[in-house]
């Protein structure tokens, strides 16, 4: 049965991704050379007619959050206008498209810079697809997924966020009380507070092919130890690259489950992967490098808060460690995702997470054309 789970990740593992460049308005650049597809990206990027059927990204999901339909049973909608007032929503806006209570699949016309004047608050069966043009959330609040199901976020850009005026602390994206979310293939960095927080009984999760970098608290699953809601909370986070400046959270989890499967880490300043109130973490494929300092290669952190960790189950399988990285495992019994059917994935080898995440973050895609 092992070798049968080798040659069917080695299977998914062999399509080779085209050559891929994004750009972001920090001066990034990122390019790579024909590597990987992981199996996410050959579900679509082979097909160069993905704009003319968009809405079949919608299949290409894995993991826990691999039901999130988004805005595939709805209409098309086209964002033409990056201004944005909360207060009368205009026709044409993002703002405008999310509010809609029926399923939307929203694409924008052309590159845009959106500047938020209060955070986005969007109801159920949405998909905001940027594939085509560059667009970025920036320098305002930002998104808030709150009370609802079925979000599809792919190929957009989010940094520089600030808080709104109801509440919103500043974070990229803020899962609340959710379910069925998908967010992928989207660019991170220099929030005010984290750049994803999965809290409050969300469950169901997927966060994948995302570039991480420039940030302090990454990534947070789990609103605090006295949550017992956080119980419930099912996370995959997969094909990852959390980059340059990063200090902590990829990802904190309280009381839930996180599966971190064929994610790259590059030099920590902190830790990689933490958590507090005997959450259970399956660490599969990564590829951690740690940092110089001799005191930071820990890649994992417990806080204890008067429970005891050595109970916690936290282990690693197929990673790989690098400069000296090492990850102090615990706790008794199976971690094993236990995905539906539909829901499990090929998990590769940790040697192969950097080329599975070599198209992290927005690709450069163009109608007609493999992207």
């Amino acid at each position: 049965m092992a070798s049968f789970f080798l040659k069917v990740s080695l299977l998914f593992a062999a399509f080779a991704s085209p050559l891929v460049e994004a750009a972001y308005s920090n001066g990034y650049t990122y390019t790579t050379p024909k590597l990987l597809l992981n199996p996410i990206d050959s579900c679509w990027r082979r097909n160069p007619n993905w704009s003319s059927n968009r809405r079949a990204l919608a299949d290409c999901a894995v993991g826990f959050g691999k039901s999130a339909v988004g805005g595939k049973y709805g209409s098309i909608y086209v964002v033409t206008n990056p201004s944005d007032d909360p207060e009368n929503p205009r026709p044409g806006t993002l703002r405008y498209a999310v509010i809609q209570t029926k399923p939307l699949w929203i694409t924008f016309a052309r590159d845009m810079i959106i500047v938020l004047q209060n955070e986005l608050i969007m109801n159920s069966y949405k998909t905001i697809d940027g594939r085509g043009v560059k667009v970025e959330i920036a320098y305002g609040p930002c998104i808030t997924i709150q009370r609802v199901s079925h979000i599809i976020i792919h190929g957009i850009s989010i940094h520089h966020c600030k808080p709104g005026k109801y509440g919103s602390d500043g974070d990229a994206i803020a899962v609340f009380d959710s379910s069925h979310i998908w967010i992928d293939h989207c660019f991170f960095s220099r929030c005010q507070d984290g750049l994803i927080d999965v809290l409050h009984a969300s469950t169901a999760v997927t966060i994948s092919n995302n570039y991480f970098t420039q940030h302090d608290k990454v990534m947070l699953l789990g609103h605090n130890d006295n949550n017992v809601e956080d119980k419930n909370m099912r996370v995959t986070i997969a094909f990852n690259h959390f980059g340059p400046g990063l200090i902590e959270r990829m990802p904190r989890v309280r009381r839930g489950y996180a599966h971190v499967a064929n994610n790259r880490y590059e030099k920590w300043q902190m830790y990689a992967i933490g958590g507090s109130a005997d959450p259970t973490i399956f660490s599969e494929g990564n590829y951690f490098v740690a940092p110089d300092d001799r005191n930071k290669k820990q890649v994992t952190k417990r806080i204890e808060s008067g429970y005891d960790w050595r109970r916690w189950k936290w282990r690693t399988s197929k990673d790989v460690f690098k400069n000296g990285a090492y990850f102090v495992p615990s706790g008794y019994g199976s971690v094993t995702p236990l995905y539906r059917r539909a829901e499990w994935f090929p998990v590769s080898h940790g040697s192969l997470a950097p080329s599975l995440t070599s198209s992290a973050g927005p690709l450069r895609c163009y109608s007609g054309r493999i992207c």
